[in-house]
């Protein structure tokens, strides 16, 4: 096949043209629809965490892909008219923005064009095919709030503290809009240098105290999630030493503070006396040291403000710190500086030196990027083509939608909206790479495997420059190409060249790897004529809840987490079933009926796929996941990064999990090994080296010692807690003398007395009203009432559901009250439950509710402080556990056998990941209470949607 590159269109036009629609047919026609409820509950108390019906969606759409999009993505008040109620209406608002934009932009030939960039966009939209990150469906086409369409953020800090203390800011602004940044911080002084006035400097570390305590605060504020962000030193910062065991230390000291019996449960009373958890480190290393290192040189700590060397040290003492810290607490991270700044399109202007907090964005600092991701497995057919045409049709459509919108949309602050416009980066990417790799009969960590991933990834990233190189035809090529014209063009080079290293054994289609080749080839002459419109085209992010939302098996570029997952079922409930990636695999490897039937059925009683029935020796390693008894290597999971990096303008986000008995010279190979593929970052983490860990189990003594034992021991553990919570609950009784507050009240002309007795930690745990003469009806009714408000409490309801239930009740007498909070009430039960909300509820969860105190309804906005972002959470969030419930921790110890340990998910958003068999390998979900899954290097929920790291 010629590799010969197309020449473009001589009249300019980008050509976006039809593939999936017809003209004159509404793209909404091609797909089925049909009204269903979108429903999120509490796994704890079984409360509604968030209701909508009659919602509208396609019949393909599963129930956790409804709920998900309806809780987070539709806008509106719920319960008005605003409130938006179909998938139609979300896809419309996001896609005729970007369309509207595209036109007064000048991006379309005719509006021919624009309708076909319209049409073609939406059904790629609502087929699943691909998705923007959250801030897109969050922030576009919503009237009166900024039009924010990035997910990730590198700021920069000087040494000054005026620009320290612009840091927090900003990343403070950064944080409350739900997204992440990162920073390094190599630029400030030292703590053995001096200071222009005198003494001694802090030095880096010391700020981070500063940034981590904002970082907990804000989250503490109202978030679902920890804030996540990125902290990055240079090896040869005088300070490197403390900075990597900075939070080595806190975990040691977390650990006595543990076994002392302080509560340093996720988000426990005692866990934010630890400093340094709402942040990831990364030390980034060049080649210099690396060098060093492979030669067992000494290596120069540098003084920031003379550039002369403070202390020498043996870099491969420095080497084995890391790895110790890593095996320990699992940061420092690493990141390769060299091989960063050689893949740099705009190195005129200014070096890498950061990254976002899950080190898949890398480019200039004060700058975002807007990501979106492609499902994988929607082009590929039953018997096992890939639809290339298709794949690069949706390549040019949803890239230059990303285009259109990195011009258009607003940010957080003026310095990274300068710079993003001026250099447009843009990051595709896709999902269900895991998938579709077991789909073909490929094992994730396999030459096959990999050589697929690179011809996917190459042609993905090829064709966004094409793209690019045409859009720059008719637009201009971005700001800063002309100064940046050598670094920019080189790369390309770089990237074409590595297009032609791909080893096939012809594994992959001659189709697919061409089109990439050719895409490279198009991309570089183009881009030499006319320039190109983006300085970076792709990255491979986390992909969790937009992962969710296209019902991928995988996310970003990791393998299956398992054979079997739980699926949620239209009338309410789940019920675990085998991944439907599996039949499909096994009919592709030869399989007949009956056979897959039966492997199928030996899986959904085992959970495993080892002692199938016909199941050939051979093929035991397609269906290796992350988790179960036929886990992947490690070295599987960094190999598969190496074959895909040089495709990618950006980097990876993805965590390496280690096996509890991995050493410490393991975690050095597995870093060098890191480095010589050519990764630019790295991330791993050992099994239970943190105390915060997502639950654990110990053996019983005489139990079976392999991992299915193990694996199903915490998930028996899992049934019964849920069991206990859900299906039994136990009451909490107040103490025999406890506190209690009493208020008077007067609703129209009704005088009361209302007295709530408190549980030790402040929070109501009974009512007593006293209305009306004693033997009258109101007196009788309100006592009723509040006798099953008090056992209600008692057996865990939260607080907050009351609120919501009574609150607007409207019944005699009614009218103005003495109450200077709650001027008029509805009815006495209107008064009293806005009066406990006021008493008991945090300001963050009555502003949803819409209840204020007179301070609070009269508070101006602070000088100087703007809302630059808007919040992206939409519907009711949860409230904290009541305290009537046990925690999970109580329940555990509490079972008779004894045997099992439970330890609760790291904080930092995007470590802490457990994918061995001896762990679950999530955190509870801080929304609905589910286990999450991994993302990346991140968390996802699959059931709410919410994410721990990347939106």
């Amino acid at each position: 096949m010629s590799l010969a590159p197309e020449r473009q269109a001589a009249n300019g036009r980008i050509g976006l043209n039809r593939l999936f629609t017809s003209p004159g047919v509404d793209p909404y026609d091609e797909v089925v629809w049909e009204l269903r409820d979108a429903r999120i509950t509490n796994w704890k108390d079984g409360s509604v965490a968030f209701e909508q019906l009659g919602v509208e969606f396609p019949t393909t759409w599963s129930v956790n892909a409804t709920n998900i999009v309806s809780q987070k993505y539709f806008r509106g008040t719920p319960g008005t008219p605003e409130r938006e109620s179909s998938l139609k209406q979300v896809v419309d608002r996001v896609v005729d923005t970007i369309t509207a934009w595209g036109r007064e932009g000048g991006y379309f030939a005719d509006p021919d064009e624009a309708q076909a960039f319209s049409d073609e966009l939406k059904f790629i939209l609502v087929t699943q095919r691909a998705a923007f990150n959250s801030p897109v469906w969050f922030n576009i086409g919503v009237k009166d709030v900024p039009q924010q369409a990035s997910a990730c953020f590198i700021l920069s800090v000087d040494d000054k503290m005026s620009s320290i203390l612009n840091w927090y800011r900003e990343e403070g602004v950064i944080f409350k809009g739900g997204s992440g940044s990162g920073v390094n911080l190599s630029k400030i002084r030292s703590s053995v240098e001096p200071l222009d006035g005198g003494g001694t400097a802090s030095g880096p570390v010391s700020f981070m105290r500063g940034a981590d305590a904002s970082a907990g605060t804000i989250k503490s504020g109202g978030k679902t999630r920890r804030a996540a962000k990125m902290v990055i030193l240079d090896v040869e910062h005088p300070d490197v030493e403390e900075f990597i065991w900075c939070k080595v230390k806190e975990e040691r000291k977390a650990r006595v503070l543990r076994d002392a019996g302080f509560d340093m449960d996720l988000d426990g009373a005692d866990s934010f006396s630890i400093q340094y958890q709402n942040a990831n480190n990364s030390v980034r290393v060049t080649d210099e040291f690396m060098q060093a290192v492979v030669e067992d040189a000494d290596w120069g700590l540098k003084a920031v403000t003379s550039g002369e060397v403070v202390k020498t040290i043996r870099a491969r003492d420095l080497w084995r710190q890391i790895a110790q810290a890593s095996w320990e607490c699992a940061d420092p991270g690493l990141q390769f500086d060299t091989t960063i700044n050689k893949w740099h399109t705009a190195h005129t202007t200014g070096r890498i030196n950061g990254s976002n907090p899950c080190s898949e964005y890398m480019h200039l600092d004060n700058s975002a990027c807007n990501l979106a991701s492609i499902n994988l497995l929607k082009y590929l057919d039953e018997d096992g083509t890939f639809d290339v045409d298709a794949y690069m049709h949706t390549i040019e459509m949803i890239f230059t939608a990303q285009e259109i919108l990195v011009g258009r949309a607003d940010y957080p602050t003026e310095p990274i909206g300068d710079t993003s416009r001026k250099f447009r980066q843009l990051g595709i990417g896709y999902a269900n790479l895991g998938a579709l790799l077991m789909a073909l009969g490929h094992a994730y960590d396999s030459p096959e495997g990999r050589s697929w991933a690179a011809s996917l990834t190459s042609l993905m990233t090829g064709h966004a420059y094409a793209t690019s190189a045409k859009t720059a035809a008719r637009l201009g090529p971005f700001e800063g190409f002309a100064d940046n014209e050598e670094h920019m063009l080189r790369v390309l080079g770089m990237h074409r060249d590595a297009s032609y290293q791909i080893e096939n054994d012809q594994v992959v289609p001659d189709e697919l790897l061409s089109a990439g080749q050719r895409a490279w080839e198009n991309a570089v002459r183009d881009g030499q004529e006319f320039g190109v419109r983006n300085s970076q085209a792709s990255v491979l992010a986390p992909t969790g809840t937009i992962g969710l939302m296209m019902d991928c098996d995988t996310t970003g570029i990791e393998p299956d987490l398992g054979l079997v997952k739980m699926k949620k079922l239209v009338g309410g409930g789940t019920m675990q079933i085998v991944n439907q990636t599996i039949p499909r695999a096994l009919r592709r490897l030869g399989y007949d009926a009956q056979q897959v039937d039966e492997i199928i059925a030996y899986i959904d009683e085992n959970k495993s796929i080892l002692g199938a029935p016909h199941l050939a020796e051979e093929h035991v390693a397609i269906f290796a996941c992350s988790m179960g008894d036929n886990t992947i290597h490690y070295e599987g999971h960094v190999r598969m990064m190496g074959a895909v990096q040089p495709f990618l303008s950006g980097a990876i986000s993805k965590t390496v999990n280690m096996p509890e008995e991995a050493s410490v010279e393991d975690v050095e190979a597995l870093h060098q090994l890191s480095w010589e593929l050519g990764l630019k970052a790295v991330a791993i983490y050992r099994d239970n080296c943190k105390v915060a860990q997502p639950l654990s189990t110990a053996k019983k003594e005489g139990a079976k010692t392999d991992d299915e034992a193990t694996v199903e021991a915490a998930t028996e553990v899992v049934e019964k807690i849920v069991e206990k919570i859900v299906h039994k609950p136990i009451r909490q009784k107040l103490p025999r003398t406890r506190s209690s507050k009493t208020f008077e009240f007067r609703v129209a002309d009704l005088k009361g007395f209302a007295t709530i007795g408190e549980y030790e930690n402040g929070q109501p745990g009974e009512v007593w009203l006293t209305v009306s003469k004693q033997g009258s009806t109101l007196s009788g009714i309100m006592d009723a009432l509040a006798k099953s408000i008090s056992h209600g409490l008692q057996y865990g309801v939260p607080l907050r559901a009351y609120v919501e239930a009574f609150t607007n009740m409207k019944f005699e007498p009614a009218g103005m009250t003495d109450d200077p909070d709650v001027r008029f009430a509805g009815s006495i039960v209107d008064y009293l439950f806005r009066r406990m909300a006021l008493e008991y509820m945090s300001y963050e969860e009555r502003a949803e509710l819409g209840i204020f105190t007179i301070e609070e309804r009269t508070q101006p906005t602070l000088p100087g402080v703007e809302e630059a972002v808007t919040e992206t959470t939409n519907g009711s969030d949860i409230v904290p556990d009541p305290a009537s419930i046990p925690s999970v921790d109580e329940l555990v110890a509490g079972l008779e056998s004894g045997a099992i340990e439970p330890t609760v998910e790291d904080n930092t958003p995007a470590r802490g990941i457990v994918t061995s068999s001896k762990a679950i390998d999530a955190p509870m979900c801080m929304q609905c209470g589910v286990h999450m899954v991994r993302a990346g290097s991140c968390h996802a929920c699959p059931s709410c949607g919410s994410t721990s790291g990347c939106s």
